[in-house]
């Protein structure tokens, strides 16, 4: 029985064709992917590891600027990005340089230190179920260690250079900075499994989703702290603030989600043309 041609009703409507076009893009794959690795959940657990180890440790850290002062709710306010008033709203929630440091001691700090790591294993997760890496072997906790301490130097050293704070070299120089270390933590957290040219994509892509992410906070979280302290008063702006830690997790985990299939999308498209110069 001869086969039958093919009639208009058994080509695929233009809104299927364009379905699976989305549904193989990067965009469609990266989609499927941020669900597979839960990355609204992965966020909020980020956000709350970091107010509830990560903080309390950049407190300590903080009041020990003997230059300038600063406390963490100025380091906070800056890497928010809101307005004075705002700011000012941050500060009531922490207490002052000088008081902390006189209520701090080697025990409190060494457990700070010890729940700092915690919040380590958590980034290493989630850059881990990025790339559908297997968990670290146990001996290799040692780089949740390094890990926690370049981050801490990279915080303290960022909030405390006051020289170039305000210069035209500012934003340029936070930005290589911030490329640098999301680069290199996703490659030690990784421990080498993957190659460093690959990370890089991430790493980029991360840096720009941070300054995204300060422009939009001086946009909406200024007001948001300042309504939420009248109506809820010092909860309200904590609330906020912890909202502000789940957009960084979903910006540190997400760029690094972006940058692996911008490496792939790449990769792919130059072995194409060099199939196509062979022949």
């Amino acid at each position: 029985m001869p086969k039958r041609a093919p009639s208009a009703d058994d080509r695929p409507t233009l809104r299927a064709r364009l379905s699976t076009t989305l549904r193989d893009s990067p965009v469609g794959r990266g989609w499927r992917h941020g669900k597979d690795i839960e990355l609204g959940q992965r966020s909020l657990g980020f956000a709350a590891l970091g107010f509830l180890t990560l903080v309390p440790l950049l407190i300590v850290v903080s009041a020990a600027d003997p230059a300038h002062g600063r406390g963490f709710a100025q380091w906070l306010g800056d890497g928010l990005g809101v307005s004075r008033a705002a700011r000012d709203e941050v500060a009531r929630l922490f207490a002052g340089p000088a008081q902390v440091l006189r209520t701090t001691t080697a025990f409190g700090l060494a457990a700070l230190a010890v729940f700092g790591l915690s919040f380590g294993a958590a980034v290493q997760t989630g850059y881990e179920k990025v790339w559908n890496l297997p968990p670290a072997r146990w001996y290799a906790r040692w780089r949740h260690v390094l890990w926690l301490a370049v981050l801490i130097g990279t915080l303290y050293v960022t909030a405390t250079t006051t020289l170039w704070r305000h210069s035209a070299a500012a934003t340029p120089a936070a930005a290589l900075s911030a490329v640098l270390f999301f680069w290199w933590s996703q490659w030690m957290l990784l421990g080498g499994r993957i190659p460093g040219k690959a990370l890089l994509p991430g790493a980029v892509l991360t840096a720009l989703g941070l300054l995204g992410l300060r422009v939009f906070s001086r946009h909406v979280f200024s007001p948001l702290i300042a309504s939420s302290a009248v109506t809820y008063g010092p909860f309200g702006t904590v609330l906020v603030v912890q909202s502000w830690l789940v957009g960084v997790g979903v910006v540190v985990f997400g760029g690094a989600l972006a940058g692996r299939f911008a490496h792939e999308e790449f990769s792919t498209g130059v072995k194409a043309l060099r199939r196509r110069t062979r022949r």
